[in-house]
């Protein structure tokens, strides 16, 4: 039976930049029963750069925490439940610019959110174009993550990277060395288009830590945009050994 809904939301307008990185470097991140999760034996890492919109966290909407920007840093895993394999994420790293938003995750969930100043755009870029940019501001200096965007969508094909990195329905948190966090995210497969130009010019060492800066300092391996849709949040459950065994 599905857990009841920790949050209902729309996100929108995903800008994803993808990056191989060793596979040691996340091992630190990786929570205990999970493994990573390898696109054609590559490890990667995406900079994901998203819309909040329409927010309600437990049926609530929260006064001036409806719609907001968050950029995030995360990598791939899958978990056996002793039935099936789960596609997820974990999340080294995510920005919102509400400190209520990073106070209740952190909490209740274990994740790794920070509140700093961020602001976005999307300009005209001509012939079909759009350009994206999602900012947050860190020691007085806006880092930024952005591209240019084809307005023509498609469905995104099976088998293809894009399948990879945006269909991951599963999310996991490292608790304890012998514990876990699983929650289910909910939403329709959705539209990709075309991007062009990736950027992203970041204090990578002061976000994520100097092992990931030859890496993010480096062109993206591949880079996506999906046009999103509404999601559930159901409510996160605690994996240990003892369940495991049952």
């Amino acid at each position: 039976m599905a857990k009841r809904k920790f949050m209902e939301a729309r996100w929108e307008n995903l800008l994803m930049l993808n990056y191989e990185v060793p596979p040691e470097i996340l091992e630190p991140y990786l929570p205990p029963y999970t493994v990573l999760d390898y696109w054609q034996g590559k490890a990667l890492v995406s900079m994901v750069g998203f819309e909040f919109l329409q927010t309600r966290v437990l049926g609530v909407k929260w006064p001036f925490h409806v719609d907001f920007e968050e950029v995030n840093l995360r990598f791939y895993v899958k978990y056996f439940d002793g039935r099936e394999w789960k596609r997820g994420a974990v999340f080294i790293s995510e920005i919102v610019p509400k400190n209520m938003i990073a106070l209740i995750a952190n909490n209740l969930y274990n994740e790794h959110y920070r509140a700093l100043p961020m602001r976005h755009s999307q300009t005209p870029a001509g012939d079909n174009h759009l350009n994206f940019l999602y900012e947050w501001k860190l020691k007085g200096r806006w880092n930024k993550l952005g591209a240019t965007v084809s307005t023509q969508f498609n469905d995104i094909q099976p088998g293809s990277q894009e399948e990879f990195i945006f269909e991951h329905y599963w999310g996991y948190n490292k608790l304890t060395a012998a514990s876990t966090m699983q929650y289910q995210v909910e939403h329709i497969s959705w539209q990709v288009a075309n991007v062009t130009n990736p950027v992203f010019d970041g204090d990578i060492a002061a976000l994520y830590g100097e092992e990931f800066v030859p890496f993010l300092s480096a062109q993206p391996y591949s880079a996506f945009f999906a046009n999103g849709s509404a999601v559930n949040v159901r409510i996160g459950e605690k994996i240990m050994e003892e369940l495991i065994l049952q």
